[in-house]
């Protein structure tokens, strides 16, 4: 029994770790405040009046994103996913406690989508179009002390297919409240990074701009405190600071640490500087910030090193949804998928292609991961948004690019003052595939034919009526000033679509380091023409073909997969959630190309085993689920010719004597295959011109297995499949004992299994969630990317047999019981914990 306490006490900890969350703006006592806001889908031009009744409406706690809770329909854009947009307003009521009178009160929103205004007491705080922008407001003149106060927000995302994926429609990141004396640290006003970085000694730079909001000079001390990941103070610090009236006053000093602990990739340690104002002997502000040491270096012949260790970045690109969550997604959530994007030997991911949520990136610091931080997709013109299927029929031309010469610098600026403390950051993107060729900048070197290099489609040739790509590089430039003036560590880039023609403008010489999106073929040229160009794969195929173009050219420092996890929007033709080429599902399951990567990246030994008819006759209409849309990431090819494939499911359940394709994805050097412990088919090497070791055999119910061997012909790892009786029960394999009462979340998964036990993947059984006690069901997912079935029930068929819920705690104690049901198969129940 106490065992068992313990395992829950562990549990406890681990979720209230994730819960306890603080306001990045580095400064004051903040109070996150997302619970009773109410909410309706309508434009109420009213609404923003104190006075106004919002009965009616509807009851929803934060970060609601209003998109994925509405219904899917063929009529809607498949950029976003086939779902609705609009113009919502949320309203809540926030009682200022009378004591706080004296005290300076902001308002801080991590994000809205998009176009947003913000009202208290019917004032109109200020607009901020962009959607992925933290922003704050000072509410203090307007506020009623001891009393309701009224905060009004309107979301304008009536342009419902403003850009090429999936973005989430509203609040869809936490509020906070944030209280403080008048002087304080100014917003993200903490700047620390390694400055130097050696086995003995590091050297921490330190910079805190004080904001004096009172009418006469304030003189101050400021006092720093670095703590080391074990907990000791291992470096303190002090100094004098006036600050003249209503000015920002600048503190700037280092701190040095002997032999520092290394944040790496797999040792992420993490240090705490404690940073307090102290005015008359008392403290009047402090906050804490994570940090670290660690040092980068790029040179354009070596590629990229991690504390002088060089490497290999192997990243993926990443959009901000979660499936059936939406762009509302727990921090939990993002764990678990970024584990396991670890586990398959991902050490870096860009956040494509704008800013997310700032959890992502204590994730990131925390587990190790690498982050290149980008943002814009598009500046000044609109790209195509494709509407009737992903390179299907008209596209339409909304988008975000309206505001982008009043907000484009503040916006990038706020960027990088916001993440610039992450220690996992390594470079700043200012812009995604701006310069696709004719989408919208033309250039005459499009006239050149086929031999110019492009790999991508450049919608005809020349277009003088076009806009001059020769504005890239000054509008770069400009962007790239604004990211050094708040941050030198780091180095700058992009990601280039149309690198022959950017290679014509200033846009590539105003980059630190040359991200290639899809250009493989440009590598040993460009290194050539360009000898100090530092470049890398920003955006790659997952081909093996590209994989080699890193691995083997030790002055191309890595690539980023298109893309790391299943995403909504972006869709194929209706039936189509989202984009299918994701090392994980839209339930962050490992996919077979997830396991084909890690037999290319991950240092510990692995072997997977997958099916599929072989090739011929009537073979393509059995893998349909595999090829619908990947046949469009992949070319267009034909599935014959797409063998051996990375897409084979773990499936041993076919006709007696059907020919069957076995593909085996390992890092051994060589393997063997099993039925029933007797060997099929010959060992057989590991083959680096396809990645995969394969046999064509006839199909014999009973256990696969596949034994991966080193050249010695000793066992390393291993792998089996098994064939499956009918349908019988539900089993729930994993899910947390407990969770925190603070809308802690559980992640259920419940596989079908049958009489023995054994996952019946090709079963697709309608299940329903049944939920008793203190939680909400936040949504079910199998991963169906043709499931366009309601997002928002508690009934939903399974995928290859398995299906993940979410559930959030309420805010009470007590204990959830979680029922999963379908009709013929045996019930499944859990229960949780909720402290």
């Amino acid at each position: 029994m106490n065992r068992i306490k313990t395992i829950i006490l562990i549990f406890l900890l681990s979720n209230l770790c994730l819960t306890q969350i603080k306001a990045q703006v580095s400064f004051g006592e903040s109070v996150l405040i997302n619970n009773d806001w109410k909410f309706i889908l309508k434009d109420e031009p009213k609404a923003l009046q104190a006075d106004y009744n919002d009965h009616h409406w509807q009851k929803v706690d934060l970060p609601y994103d209003w998109s994925v809770k509405q219904q899917l329909s063929p009529t809607l854009a498949s950029c976003q996913g086939y779902l609705p947009a609009g113009i919502g307003w949320y309203r809540k009521n926030l009682i200022i406690p009378e004591e706080k009178q004296g005290e300076k009160v902001f308002l801080y929103f991590e994000g809205i989508y998009n176009r947003s205004e913000v009202y208290i007491n019917g004032q109109l705080l200020g607009k901020r179009p962009n959607g992925y922008i933290s922003f704050m407001y000072d509410v203090t003149p307007y506020i009623q002390y001891g009393k309701e106060n009224m905060i009004a927000v309107r979301a304008d995302h009536s342009r419902s297919a403003d850009s090429r994926w999936y973005t989430g429609s509203g609040i869809y990141r936490d509020v906070y409240v944030i209280y403080s004396s008048p002087v304080h640290i100014d917003q993200w006003g903490v700047y620390t990074y390694p400055k130097t970085v050696t086995a003995k000694q590091g050297v921490l730079s330190i910079e805190v701009n004080v904001k004096n909001e009172n009418a006469s000079t304030s003189k101050l001390t400021v006092k720093n405190e670095l703590v080391s990941p074990d907990g000791k103070i291992v470096a303190q610090s002090s100094g004098k600071l006036d600050v003249t009236a209503n000015a920002i006053g600048k503190y700037s000093n280092e701190l040095k640490v002997n032999v520092p602990k290394l944040w790496s990739l797999n040792f992420p340690h993490l240090y705490t500087l404690n940073t307090t104002i102290i005015q008359d002997g008392k403290i009047i502000d402090k906050t804490s910030t994570k940090t670290g040491f660690r040092s980068f270096t790029f040179d354009p012949n070596k590629g990229f090193a991690l504390n002088r260790e060089w490497l290999k970045i192997k990243g993926v690109c990443l959009h901000h949804d979660a499936g059936v969550l939406g762009s509302a997604v727990p921090k939990e959530v993002w764990k678990r998928r970024l584990q396991n994007l670890k586990e398959i030997g991902v050490n870096a991911i860009r956040t494509s292609h704008n800013p997310q949520a700032p959890e992502l990136y204590d994730l990131c610091d925390e587990l190790g991961l690498l982050v290149l931080n980008e943002m814009y997709d598009e500046w000044e013109f609109p790209k195509r948004k494709w509407l009737e299927g992903w390179n299907v029929g008209t596209p339409g031309f909304e988008g975000n690019f309206d505001y982008f010469e009043e907000w484009g610098e503040k916006d990038l600026a706020d960027f990088v003052r916001r993440d610039r403390n992450h220690i996992s950051v390594f470079a700043w993107s200012i812009g995604n595939e701006v310069d696709y060729p004719n989408d919208p900048y033309s250039h005459p070197v499009l006239d050149g034919g086929e031999d110019t290099g492009f790999t991508q489609a450049i919608f005809g040739g020349y277009k003088k009526d076009a806009p001059d790509a020769m504005r890239l590089g000054t509008i770069a430039k400009k962007l790239v000033a604004v990211v050094k003036q708040y941050d030198k560590s780091r180095p700058t880039t992009a990601g280039l679509a149309g690198v022959a023609m950017s290679n014509q403008t200033e846009y590539p010489g105003a980059l630190d380091i040359a991200g290639y999106n899809y250009t493989e073929s440009l590598y040993d040229k460009d290194h050539q023409s360009y000898p100090n160009r530092v470049i890398y794969g920003s955006e790659n195929r997952h081909e093996l073909n590209a994989w080699k173009q890193t691995r083997d050219k030790e002055y191309v420092f890595g690539q980023f997969l298109w893309t790391g996890i299943d995403y909504l929007g972006e869709s194929g033709k209706w039936p189509s959630r989202g984009f299918y080429s994701g090392l994980l599902d839209f339930g962050g399951f490992i996919k077979p190309r997830g396991y084909f990567r890690q037999s290319l990246w991950s240092d510990k030994p692995m072997a997977y085993l997958g099916t599929y008819p072989t090739p011929g006759k009537g073979a393509k209409s059995q893998m349909k689920d595999v090829w619908s849309q990947l046949d469009a990431e992949n070319e267009g090819a034909n599935y014959e010719e797409k063998t051996p494939s990375m897409d084979a499911w773990p499936i041993w359940n076919y006709e007696e004597g059907q020919s069957i394709r076995v593909v085996c994805y390992t890092n051994a050097a060589k393997a063997k295959l099993l039925l029933d412990g007797r060997e099929v088919g010959q060992t057989k090497e590991y083959d680096d011109n396809t990645g995969i070791i394969y046999w064509d055999i006839p199909y014999k119910a009973g256990k696969l297995e596949v034994i991966g061997m080193d050249k010695s012909g000793n066992q390393v790892s291993t792998y089996q499949i098994q064939s499956s009786k009918a349908p019988y029960a539900l089993k729930i394999i994993s899910a947390e004992k407990a969770i925190s009462k603070d809308r802690g979340v559980a992640q259920i998964v419940m596989q079908i299994v049958d009489e023995n036990g054994i996952p019946v993947m090709l079963s697709d059984n309608e299940v329903t969630c049944h939920i008793a006690g203190p939680a909400k069901l936040l949504g079910l997912e199998a991963s169906n990317n043709e499931d366009m079935s309601d997002y928002t029930g508690n009934k939903h068929r399974v995928y290859h047999g398995r299906i993940l819920a979410y559930i959030q705690a309420t805010g009470k104690e007590g204990e959830i019981k979680v029922r999963f049901s379908a009709p013929w198969l045996k019930d499944e129940v859990l229960k949780i914990l909720v402290q």
